[in-house]
Parts: C-alpha cells; structure tokens; sequence
C-alpha cells in the first residue's frame, strides 16, 4: 500500500491570508496612521471623507479610492474599519452605510464607545449577516503611525480569526478580551486608569503649587520612583517640558469617555466613587473653556490649576 512519502518530506503549506477589501471611515488622529499600515501591508483601502481633507488626498496618493459616500464606501469592501469619535458617530456611518452592507461583510468599531449602542449595533447589523466586532484602541497617535498599536478585541472567534491579520497591520498587541462588546467594555476600563492618572497628577500638581513645591521639584521625586509609569512621563512631558502635543487625545474625549464608563458601572450597579471624581475633573476643564480640538488631556494640569487659583 502507498503511504506517500516520508515524513521528512512533507511541507507545511504557508496559512494563506485573505486580503480583505478595507474601507476606512474616521481619518482623524489615530485613522490616519491606521490606514496608512494597512495600505502598506497589502490591502486594497477605500477611504471616507470626513473633516482631515488632508488625510484623504494623502492616502488617495498612496493608493487609495475616495468613496462617494457611507453606501459606496460599504459597497467596495468587505471589511470597514471605523475610527470615530464615539457612538452618535458609530451610528450615524453605519446607518448611512445601509444600503451597501450585504451578507458575510464585516464592520470593526476601533472607536471608544458606549457598549449598550454596541450591543444594539451588533444585534441590527446581524441580522443582515454582517458581523461587528469592537476592537477599540491604545496608545496615541504615534503608535498609530507607527503600526504598534494595541486593540483589545470583541468578537466571536471565527470572526477574530477571519480580522486577525488586518488588526496585526496597525497594532503590535491584539487580545482577544471575550466575546462582542468584551472590547469596547475593557476599554473604558483602560481608559478610567490611564484617565484617573491624568485626573490625580493634575490635582496632585495644583496641591504641590500651592505649597511651594515646584513642578521640577515634584518630578524629581516622582520619576524613576515606584509611582513612575509610562502615562506619567507623556503627562509630565506637558506639565514639565512644555510640549503641548506630548498625548494628543482631547479633553472632551476623554470626559465623554468617563461618562460611557460612569454608564456601564450604573447599569452594573457599581458605586462610581472614582470615576465620577475623575469625570468630573474633565467635565470642569471643558465647562471652563477646555472643549477645543488642540486641549489635551495633558493640558488639564492648567486649568485645575488655575480652578483653584494655582495657575494663569
């Protein structure tokens, strides 16, 4: 009987990837760089317009389509990335998109949004037998350039399976947390620490003012000490340094952001001590004049600073 060749004969095939059609809606910030790796990597991108002229005629450079709208976006794809700002945005694209959506495409939500819409998402959209996975977003902009991002996913496996590789053209890490909805829920987790350091180093600075202690000073205890970590130094890279773009995410992002996660914690009927007093740091800055496109979560040592008489 013929049993075929040795073993040490046999070859592993390479796994095939399948080189989805990308469309991206969101070219802002963190979208910008997203679509660019992607582009880079291999697949074929069509691009939204949205407010970043710029960005849309530099990846139609690079190779992209300009799509003529939501419906001709969804149409020439057959996996859209959305990078958003949140979910009245989510779900204004995806409700605009509805005439090109069709069965076995794909939506990947890398926005920061409100879980309760992302559940409902996923529900309308499956039963056209389009799959949504959330897979939000860490790190900055940089990163995002960079394509060493992290994404913290919710999705079925098969669906992670499938998205994967397009994931891995931006991010360096991609977790899978659980199933849909795990990843924008664990991101607004992320985001209550990263935010909530933002929120005591800022109060913390403002204390230390008052006092007598300088800026200089208070980073010579704090740096290289056991309250050291890497959201310090881009906070401190502001605060200390001067540098404005040292983490370019928006105060208003950031105070929407606390308020999905003050949400989800009320409907898991979880006290919000913390994150209440976190959200309401931002909530000042912004209701002081803080709510600009260029006011970054850095810049909210200025104006806790100046509520209590400590700054300019």
């Amino acid at each position: 009987m013929d049993r075929g060749p040795p073993l040490r004969y046999l070859r592993r095939r390479p796994r095939e990837v399948r080189m989805e059609r990308i469309g991206f809606a969101g070219l802002g910030l963190m979208g910008h760089g997203m679509a660019r790796n992607l582009l880079a990597k291999g697949f074929a991108m069509t691009v939204l317009a949205h407010r970043r002229r710029e960005a849309v005629e530099d990846m139609v450079a690079r190779g992209a389509v300009e799509a003529a709208d939501p419906a001709d976006l969804a149409r020439r794809s057959d996996v859209v990335v959305l990078c958003l700002t949140g979910s009245p945005q989510v779900e204004a694209v995806v409700a605009a998109m509805g005439p090109g959506l069709r069965e076995g495409m794909a939506v990947v939500d890398c926005s920061t949004a409100d879980p309760v819409s992302t559940d409902r998402l996923r529900e309308d959209l499956g039963r056209r037998g389009v799959a949504l996975v959330d897979a939000p977003l860490s790190r900055t902009p940089k990163e995002a350039w960079e394509g060493t991002l992290d994404v913290m996913v919710g999705a079925e496996e098969a669906d992670f399976a499938r998205l994967e590789p397009v994931l891995r053209a931006f991010a360096a890490r991609v977790i899978r947390v659980g199933p849909p909805g795990a990843g924008h829920r664990m991101k607004l987790l992320n985001n209550f620490l990263s935010l909530g350091y933002g929120a005591l180093y800022a109060e913390a600075l403002a204390v230390a003012r008052k006092a007598g202690i300088t800026v200089a000073a208070f980073d010579s205890v704090i740096r290289d000490g056991r309250m050291d970590c890497g959201f310090y130094r881009t906070f401190m890279g502001y605060a200390l340094e001067g540098d404005r773009n040292a983490h370019r995410f928006t105060l208003r992002n950031a105070h929407k952001d606390l308020r999905y996660l003050e949400g989800m914690a009320n409907a898991a009927g979880v006290a919000t001590t913390m994150a209440s007093a976190a959200k309401n740091s931002y909530a000042l800055a912004v209701g002081l004049g803080g709510g600009g496109e260029e006011d970054y979560v850095p810049h909210l040592a200025d104006w806790i600073a100046r509520a209590n008489g400590a700054g300019a």
